[in-house]
């Protein structure tokens, strides 16, 4: 999952710790310049109110919580209180891990500060945040992504999956594989985690254990699977797939992934039960879809989408029922909004969106009351 669009094993020796960077501190012993721009972002405030389109009639008390670079990919823990995300700021070479509290405050630097960060998740009792990085093997930022191969997202090899303490100590690396391992999400109740892998040869899902023990692989369809999220009872998981419906497709999918990269022009929502059975296409839309994320209820999927632009550049927040019927837009603001994540009670949202931004394409994280 690389940062603004969705891009988001076996396990390591002993579970050897890496040295922590900051332990019992929020940003101690940090570089100039990240320790200068981590003492900017504490003078943000925690939150403002934004006003709601005239159309988001599903939304109230929207209240924006970061102000600045680029924010996203923010999920809930288990009670609501507090909130995971990766940014992208001055100072940091690439995007890396925070948390907050659920009002925006106690803003706090998780991962190391080198590298490039992605996809972080609380484990349901608080005591880990997993999330995959580049640090070990490139302490700076990624590489440019070759646009000249049109609208493409990075599927980067050198991501691990590491967890932490939530204030950044006790490191560990969880699974290291050949290939990208990133989008991780877990069960809610422990029992197991999911997510996207590259390392047989194709970008599948896979679930194992939390100690990354028992790694079973759920999908097997040539074609990019990925951006799996568990339902908060666990029974099921919600992901976009890259239905591959021609020979002209399949190599061109293959010879990117060959460079590490993907073309997620056409990604449809799916679902499946959580041993990877079932699988049923939710969505239809021909276009971008992916972040889904199915309501507390089990009914309804939340997901992001560029469906009914024909330029593709506008996403917006969609709901619809797993049956794919009933399909309503969300969000309205031009440009993006994404990543959407209820509470486990229905009763608010997080999202990523460029709305009220200082500069173009700025993209801030907003949480708002849900109204059904």
């Amino acid at each position: 999952m690389t940062a603004l669009l969705g891009i988001a094993f076996v396990s390591t020796a002993a579970f050897a710790p890496l040295p922590a960077h900051s332990p019992g501190c929020a940003f101690a012993n940090l570089p100039p310049l990240q320790e200068a721009q981590a003492q900017d972002m504490k003078l943000w405030p925690n939150s403002a109110p934004i006003e709601a389109h005239e159309k988001e009639v599903h939304l109230t008390n929207i209240r924006q919580l970061t102000f600045g670079g680029q924010n996203a990919e923010a999920y809930w823990n288990l009670d609501g209180t507090k909130i995971t995300y990766q940014t992208k700021q001055p100072g940091f070479p690439d995007e890396q891990i925070f948390t907050m509290n659920a009002d925006g405050s106690g803003k706090r630097l998780v991962s190391t500060g080198k590298g490039r960060c992605t996809c972080s998740y609380f484990t349901p009792d608080g005591r880990y945040i997993y999330f995959s990085s580049t640090h070990e093997l490139n302490e700076g930022p990624q590489a440019p992504v070759d646009m000249s191969k049109g609208y493409v997202w990075k599927v980067n090899p050198q991501f691990r999956l590491y967890r932490s303490r939530p204030d950044g100590s006790g490191l560990t690396q969880i699974l290291a594989r050949d290939g990208y391992i990133a989008e991780t999400t877990i069960a809610p109740d422990g029992s197991y985690m999911t997510f996207t892998g590259s390392f047989d040869g194709d970008l599948e899902i896979y679930r194992a254990s939390l100690d990354g023990s028992k790694v079973v692989r759920l999908t097997s369809e040539p074609g990019y699977d990925g951006g799996p999220f568990v339902s908060w009872d666990g029974k099921h998981i919600v992901y976009r797939r890259d239905l591959i419906e021609s020979k002209e497709e399949l190599d061109d999918y293959k010879e990117l992934l060959r460079q590490h990269m993907v073309r997620p022009s056409k990604l449809e929502i799916w679902i499946m039960d959580a041993d990877g059975k079932n699988k049923r296409q939710v969505t239809k839309l021909g276009c971008a879809s992916f972040a889904p994320f199915l309501h507390p209820d089990g009914k309804r999927i939340i997901f992001c989408s560029n469906y009914g632009d024909g330029r593709g550049r506008e996403f917006d927040l969609y709901m619809i029922n797993v049956d794919g019927t009933g399909l309503k837009q969300i969000t309205f603001t031009g440009e993006f909004d994404g990543f959407p994540m209820f509470t486990r009670d229905g009763k608010k949202l997080i999202f990523a969106s460029n709305r009220n931004g200082k500069v173009r394409g700025e993209t801030n994280l907003f949480t708002a009351d849900w109204v059904d």
